[in-house]
């Protein structure tokens, strides 16, 4: 591999590097430099001011890490050869390509396709242009490869892209129970049968670290102010393509003015969606909501401001289904509040969020011992691993209905 290496200075990890060719070549790429104007926590700034970091950030803090526990677990016997190391550097770097603006709250407003299948399109594109170098890559990041470990940590329970994001996010956001051990866990990883292991000695890193992700999620990813911003952008795009599609003509930034003119549905050419997809970022979205905050639809003027000026939605958790009785009450207040140019359906919303912190029904975290023996975490840990799934169901709605 090179020896000439790029450098980047990180703020969480200090010195991240990239080597000269083909992993150079891909972060120079278009595609890849979109990502420092992507944010990777979407509008979680209006909770944490500092959570301004980018999907490039990211990228690269995973990059770094990946290239971390190559080292660690070639020292430790694992066969990893050198064109293997660069394709699995390439498929972490180009984990999160597919993000489009403002990351989930958009995955489906926009396009009907997850950000993981959009990774997959854009690695394909990037394929071709550098004459099949990535082959190996995608067959990493699909798990088609036969080193199932080298996917693990593309994709998997304990992956180079959540123990970055935990630690990355903990950071910016100031939130200290996003801590984790990420470089203890990674000097504790091996290989066993050829799959990922922790040695015995890290269990209480990973109890830490499946912990600490718990937290975050209720705490900054599932933060009720968050939810609601990026309910009122949802609906802010929904009802711009109801009025786009109604004929309206609205202020609008090309490449999404596109997806706003076509349904989201399945009849879009997917080179031609991939055109404009690579060339949307945050700033379109932002530059379309201070448009529209004077745009002569109502709701969509009013959904427009409180994005701007930051007059959000209250949001209400519930451990039950939002009570259809109080929703009807709230939408039948709309009109008394707001007038009849506001439309219900865009200023009461109800929906729901789930997290599991640690799915025990596929590719469980093992632990290997000093004995020889495997064992899944869940078998082995004396502290609960919350692997039910948590539903909270959510009502949005103006405060001034209250």
């Amino acid at each position: 591999m090179n020896s000439r290496k790029k450098i980047f200075n990180d703020p969480v990890y200090g010195f991240v590097s990239v080597p000269y060719g083909l992993l150079l070549d891909i972060v120079d790429h278009p595609y890849f430099q979109r990502l420092r104007r992507i944010r990777q926590l979407g509008l979680t700034s209006y909770v944490y001011p500092g959570a301004l970091h980018t999907r490039f950030h990211h990228a690269l803090g995973a990059l770094h890490l990946m290239q971390e526990a190559i080292e660690t677990l070639r020292s430790k016997g694992a066969e990893i050869s050198d064109e293997e190391a660069e394709a699995v550097n390439i498929a972490i770097l180009l984990h999160d390509i597919g993000h489009g603006p403002f990351s989930h709250a958009l995955e489906h407003a926009l396009l009907d396709k997850h950000h993981e299948q959009l990774s997959s399109l854009f690695m394909e594109n990037l394929n071709r242009e550098f004459d099949g170098r990535l082959t190996l890559a995608i067959s990493i990041f699909s798990d088609e490869y036969p080193k199932k470990f080298l996917h693990q940590m593309v994709s998997g329970q304990l992956d180079m892209d959540r123990l970055d994001y935990l630690n990355r996010d903990s950071f910016f956001t100031g939130v200290s129970e996003g801590v984790i051990s990420y470089d203890r866990i990674i000097k504790m990883l091996a290989v066993h049968n050829g799959e990922l292991v922790v040695e015995e000695k890290g269990i209480y890193s990973i109890e830490k670290f499946l912990i600490a992700r718990r937290l975050m999620y209720w705490q900054v990813y599932l933060h009720k102010t968050g939810v609601s911003a990026e309910q009122m952008l949802i609906h802010v795009l929904k009802r711009a393509r109801e009025l786009t599609l109604n004929g309206v003509h609205l202020e609008v930034p090309r490449h999404l003015a596109w997806f706003l003119k076509n349904e989201k549905g399945g009849n879009i050419e997917p080179i031609e969606s991939l055109f404009h997809f690579a060339l949307l970022d945050d700033n379109d979205v932002i530059a379309a909501i201070k448009n529209w905050s004077e745009a002569e639809d109502y709701t969509l003027s009013f959904l427009s401001k409180g994005l701007l000026n930051r007059q959000l939605f209250r949001l209400e958790w519930s451990n039950k289904p939002v009570a259809a009785a109080y929703l009807d009450e709230l939408r039948r207040r709309v009109e008394q509040t707001f007038g009849g140019e506001a439309l219900p359906d865009h200023f009461v919303y109800t929906g729901s969020e789930s997290n599991r912190t640690y799915d025990d029904a596929k590719d469980q975290i093992k632990i290997l011992f000093k004995n020889g023996g495997v064992l899944p975490i869940t078998e082995c840990s004396d502290v609960p691993l919350y692997t039910q799934i948590v539903t909270k169901y959510f009502i949005c709605y103006p405060k001034k209905l209250a």
